[in-house]
């Protein structure tokens, strides 16, 4: 799987997030984005994660840009996860798979040995023209924001 690198453009996607809205390309133009991918709603890592940049949401919102968080949940668990931790940002329920795969974060993972295919954490950072500016492939959940605002 080709994931997408600094110059790509935002691909063309539509999602439905936990409120069973449709999100599209099409609501972030001429906005600035952050989109990260995170494994599983309500795990240590990626509480942590999302938590992160909804403590700085104001701080990233003030600099022009959007939030947008991904994972194969279904609607309910992401719903649950906004309201439990309360996400300032939509969550998008990828239950089919096409963002992820449109990103290129799908894929083969190892973990204790074992071969599982699931989402690649990785964060993409897409100037208002729509143009990948930058990949974080090596996330620090509990310092994300600091990454993000990090040349």
């Amino acid at each position: 799987m080709n994931t997408l690198k600094a110059g790509d453009k935002l691909p063309n996607f539509e999602c439905i997030d936990e409120n069973e809205n449709l999100i599209s390309k099409e609501d972030y133009s001429g906005k600035k984005l952050i989109v990260f991918f995170y494994p599983k709603a309500n795990t240590p890592g990626c509480t942590a994660e999302a938590c992160n940049l909804s403590e700085n949401y104001e701080k990233l919102t003030n600099l022009g840009y959007s939030i947008l968080g991904v994972s194969c949940d279904k609607p309910k668990s992401q719903k649950n996860f906004s309201i439990k931790f309360g996400f300032p940002y939509p969550l998008l329920a990828d239950v089919d798979k096409k963002v992820v795969k449109l990103f290129g974060v799908w894929g083969i993972k190892k973990m204790y040995g074992r071969e599982y295919e699931g989402i690649y954490r990785k964060t993409f950072i897409f100037n208002k023209d729509g143009v990948l500016e930058r990949v974080i492939d090596k996330v620090n959940t509990k310092d994300h924001t600091n990454q993000i605002l990090t040349d």
